[in-house]
């Protein structure tokens, strides 16, 4: 019996029409499965599904989704990441198995320098990782980025949030005087300076934010050749909490703030988060975008 799948063209693209047509046809695509935004049972047969195709530099796996939480798309990840998505589906599609494709290895793009991950904190989660940024002014030290995530209130609304605040300064190719230029460089990407918090900022195209499992696994940017490529990424994948993830699946989109070194700290809850972010923000000490969801 053919399933309510959506097969979008850049699925299709990287599948091939064959496998395609036999996904619409009913081969390969469960009965019942897990949404992997929601993480809510779907059922392809009665409801519109998405076909959702995590991407890494080797293989691809094929997950399913509501088709009213995301659309049918490609989502670029990490090999790394693709190891515990595989698992995740796996467990989650008992009726088919998880199909894979096999993909010719992609060369990723070169990161700053290598950073040590940290331990995980509250309000919601905190990791670090390599920013694709260049290297701090401090000659032999690597910046870590530290990312926590929480609600922040823009009036009435609770928004899914970042607060990226690397460990120490980070400056231009070049610079050893260990002037922080970590907000200048975002803002030469795009991100606006913030001047209250309860207005929610423009989103900025080609950069997304990557929720899949019901886990944080990356903030992408755009790729110099085309498509995106990692600009943070969990060394392991961070959970966040459903209201978190509700509230970015109601929106469509993640509000990142950027914040230099020291400024606001691991706070331990989402109203001093909020307290240190208004502290930073009559500083001038803080720019942000909205990001639109890649995958979930």
């Amino acid at each position: 019996m053919p399933r309510m799948l959506d097969v979008s063209d850049e699925v299709r693209s990287e599948i091939g029409d064959d496998e395609a047509d036999r996904l619409l046809g009913g081969a390969h695509a469960p009965d019942n499965y897990e949404c992997t935004s929601c993480r809510t049972p779907g059922d392809s047969l009665q409801e519109p599904t998405s076909t959702v195709l995590f991407v890494g530099e080797e293989t691809a796996v094929l997950a399913f989704a509501h088709a009213r939480c995301i659309p049918s798309q490609v989502v670029p990840v990490s090999e790394e990441q693709l190891v515990g998505a595989v698992r995740s589906i796996s467990q989650a599609q008992t009726d088919a198995p998880t199909p894979t494709v096999a993909r010719t290895p992609v060369v990723p793009a070169p990161a700053a320098t290598p950073a040590a991950s940290s331990s995980a904190t509250s309000p919601v989660a905190d990791a670090a990782n390599t920013p694709a940024l260049p290297q701090p002014t401090a000659p032999g030290q690597a910046a870590i980025l530290g990312i926590t995530c929480g609600l922040v209130l823009h009036g009435d609304t609770g928004h899914a949030s970042l607060v990226v605040e690397p460990t120490g300064p980070v400056g231009r190719p070049g610079n050893t005087s260990g002037t922080d230029e970590f907000l200048d460089l975002l803002q030469d990407a795009g991100f606006q300076p913030v001047t209250d918090l309860n207005k929610t900022p423009d989103q900025l195209p080609g950069w997304s934010v990557l929720v899949a499992m019901g886990k944080l696994h990356a903030i992408l940017q755009p790729a110099a050749a085309g498509g995106s490529t990692g600009w943070w990424q969990a060394h392991q994948p961070l959970q966040v909490t459903d209201a978190w993830r509700f509230a970015a699946n109601q929106l469509g989109e993640v509000t990142m703030y950027a914040v230099p070194a020291g400024m606001v700290g691991r706070q331990p809850r989402e109203d001093l988060l909020r307290q240190a972010l208004e502290r930073a923000v009559a500083l001038g000490q803080v720019v942000a975008a909205s990001l639109p969801l890649a995958g979930t």
